[in-house]
């Protein structure tokens, strides 16, 4: 997920505690206009060398202070294909709840975020978080990642993915199981679905 200016500017505001805790010192939050000339004067390889840096802070112990729900999800960004020549760039991310991206792979197609999500789970810190995906990432093989790096999971449910989505209502359908446990269930209907 790709924060706007605007939000970076929100965000250091709303979090100067934690930006000085880092830094060791208080900083100065910028606008966003000056975010803006700042970016545009910056090399994308110090940028991608920045995000290397924050992973591996966020794998450390200082990293589990800003870790709690981690939403995994693909997005192809709008506009930076040539029409007819190339696609636009497919990206899996790993979001936090507010809204940091604490790490991202590119992938050819959005098919590919199923090998692309062990790929990126391997390269986070995810112990103790609890990670969401949609029903793309609804994979045994994820589950079983997750599951090893002694994570939490909530993941969607499709009519798609053969006898699963029965089996839970089955499942869900038992009063004794209902009894003993406590859920939460929520049905939404979005673009017409």
């Amino acid at each position: 997920m790709r924060m706007t200016r605007v939000e970076i500017e929100v965000f250091g505001k709303e979090h100067e505690d934690f930006s000085a805790q880092l830094s060791g010192a208080s900083l100065w939050n910028p606008s966003h206009d000056t975010l803006q000339r700042v970016f545009a004067m910056v090399p994308s390889e110090f940028l991608e060398n920045f995000q290397t840096r924050w992973n591996e802070m966020l794998n450390s112990e200082e990293g589990e202070k800003v870790k709690r729900l981690l939403a995994i999800d693909g997005k192809t960004q709008r506009g930076n294909g040539r029409r007819k020549i190339r696609r636009g760039n497919h990206i899996v991310s790993a979001v936090d709840e507010r809204g940091f991206c604490l790490g991202q792979k590119r992938v050819e197609e959005k098919t590919n975020e199923i090998t692309a999500i062990p790929e990126l789970l391997d390269s986070l810190n995810i112990k103790g978080t609890i990670i969401t995906t949609d029903a793309m990432g609804t994979q045994t093989a994820i589950v079983k990642k997750i599951r090893r790096k002694r994570a939490d999971y909530v993941l969607a449910l499709k009519g798609n993915q053969g006898s699963l989505l029965e089996d839970v209502r089955e499942y869900f359908s038992d009063e004794k199981l209902l009894e003993k446990c406590a859920y939460k269930q929520k049905v939404e209907k979005a673009r017409g679905k």
